[in-house]
């Protein structure tokens, strides 16, 4: 099975399967001597967990992860990091009628025409939960970040019909933890919320959407042609589970605009080169220009209903199920920490090209 590795010099690989034994993942390519805490890496973990509230599935995944190599007293050693984290509350049962039927926009039909077998329980390697190992590196890369004080955030803007109208600056990002949703404006989380509890009780899902800002991300980051800063943030962030979208500055917006109303106008700012606007994203030609990069990620309703649906099974007749199991109902407030963690690996990955290519 192709497709399991991302990144170029900071490399990660993840295996493991939803009911499995374990999830994890193999770091190569990390610098050495980087002081790391292992506690934020957890704190990372706990942002990702089920069960951290009201809203989203019952399960209840400790997600403790255990360091198996490459780390030592806290120090990265430049070996290649191997970590695991592994299942605990697995209810495989669950999706025992599950063995014959392909589910509604789920990868049941599509990894049985690949493979000619596939995991059914949990949608084994198909399953969110493979974007633990995702976290975890993500967790390292943003520690790096931090010493070229770049720093990286994410807040949900938007669930089902509830969507933010204004600008990232126009919000207190600090707001994003304070309540369940990730959400900075309040009056929207607590509609957020309400909605999403509605959803449960009807027995359905609903989408939504993160927004994420990188700050101090220095000019002359990503490369020319195909290998695109952008390009490389967006296939990182369209490669999480469930993510069918990505903008970058103004988006598709831009489809709609002038190019007077919308190129970014180069000045001097405390003897720097700045621009008065920022509509590329802070990026341009496929390499950040030294202004924020700021993007959009939208997420489809979730696959799993509570409700009887229409579908097919391995003998190609036509059947009524119903999901059962613990499941979430909108996966947007759990995917902000995964959505910075794949912005963070992309941007680490490529500082270190750079660095590279200096010499």
């Amino acid at each position: 099975m192709a497709g399991n590795s991302f990144g170029k010099i900071f490399k990660l690989t993840s295996f493991g399967e939803s009911h499995g034994t374990a999830v994890g993942g193999i770091i190569d390519g990390c610098p050495s001597g980087i002081k790391i805490n292992i506690d934020a890496i957890q704190k990372e973990l706990n942002r990702r967990k089920p069960g951290q509230s009201k809203i989203s599935t019952s399960r209840n995944e400790n997600d403790n992860i255990e360091f198996l190599s490459g780390i030592f007293n806290n120090v990265t050693l430049g070996t290649p990091i191997a970590f695991a984290i592994f299942n605990k509350d697995q209810n495989s049962k669950d999706y025992n009628q599950l063995k014959s039927i392909y589910r509604p926009s789920h990868a049941d039909f599509t990894y049985q025409e690949k493979f000619g077998i596939r995991d059914h329980r949990g949608g084994g390697r198909a399953s969110a939960r493979e974007t633990l190992s995702r976290v975890v590196a993500g967790a390292i890369a943003k520690q790096i970040l931090e010493k070229y004080k770049i720093s990286i955030s994410a807040y949900v803007s938007q669930v089902g019909n509830v969507k933010l109208k204004k600008n990232y600056l126009q919000y207190d990002l600090t707001k994003t933890e304070t309540n369940i949703v990730r959400c900075p404006d309040e009056n929207a989380a607590k509609k957020m919320i309400r909605l999403i509890e509605q959803t449960q009780k009807n027995g359905d899902s609903l989408g939504g959407a993160i927004t994420c800002i990188a700050k101090n991300v220095p000019a002359g980051i990503g490369e020319p042609v195909f290998d695109k800063l952008h390009a490389e943030i967006g296939k990182a962030v369209l490669s999480i589970p469930a993510c069918k979208g990505f903008e970058i500055g103004s988006g598709f917006d831009a489809a709609s605009m002038y190019g007077s109303q919308h190129n970014d106008i180069f000045q001097i700012n405390k003897n720097k080169i700045t621009t008065k606007t920022n509509f590329s994203g802070g990026i341009q030609g496929g390499i950040s220009n030294g202004q924020d990069i700021y993007f959009r990620a939208a997420f489809k309703p979730v696959a799993t209903i509570m409700s009887a649906q229409e579908s097919i099974n391995t003998e190609n007749q036509n059947i009524i199920f119903k999901a059962e199991g613990r499941h979430d109902s909108c996966v947007v407030p759990r995917a902000v920490p995964i959505v910075e963690a794949m912005t963070a690996i992309v941007l680490l990955d490529q500082l270190l090209l750079q660095k590279i290519s200096q010499h």
